[in-house]
């Protein structure tokens, strides 16, 4: 797992970079929404992902990650158990880089990504976000 070094910094006028949000929810108090909210607000083309949410704040949620390609970010909201639904989907995506969120930590999902060539960050998403570190 790689100790949080992040150089990435969000510029206005950049293109758009698509995110995917696993766990999204439409519960304005969960830390998914939170980051949901965030994410759009910076500018990052969220694309939620939740196995029975339909739609969060008119943006369609889908179930699964097929057919997804260019993707800068996966970020986590799921615990390791369920998270084991998605890995092989997100290795196939290949994004630039998956964000382990507190309590989403999983070795075997980190050491599967890593050999891979993904890069792994385990961050809280939104702080990254509020100190433009995302």
């Amino acid at each position: 797992m790689m100790v949080l070094k992040v150089k990435f910094k969000f510029t206005r006028g950049t293109v758009m970079k698509n995110v995917v949000l696993i766990g999204a929810s439409s519960k304005e108090d969960s830390y998914s929404y939170m980051a949901f909210k965030l994410l759009k607000e910076k500018g990052f083309n969220v694309i939620p992902v939740h196995p029975f949410n339909k739609e969060i704040d008119g943006i369609k949620v889908r179930r699964d990650l097929d057919g997804l390609s260019d993707i800068y970010a996966v970020t986590l909201y799921v615990n390791p158990v369920i998270l084991k639904n998605y890995e092989e989907q997100i290795v196939a995506i290949k994004p630039q880089r998956v964000i382990f969120n507190p309590g989403t930590v999983s070795p075997d999902a980190d050491k599967r990504f890593s050999n891979a060539s993904i890069t792994t960050v385990e961050a809280c998403s939104i702080v990254l976000l509020k100190t433009d570190r995302f």
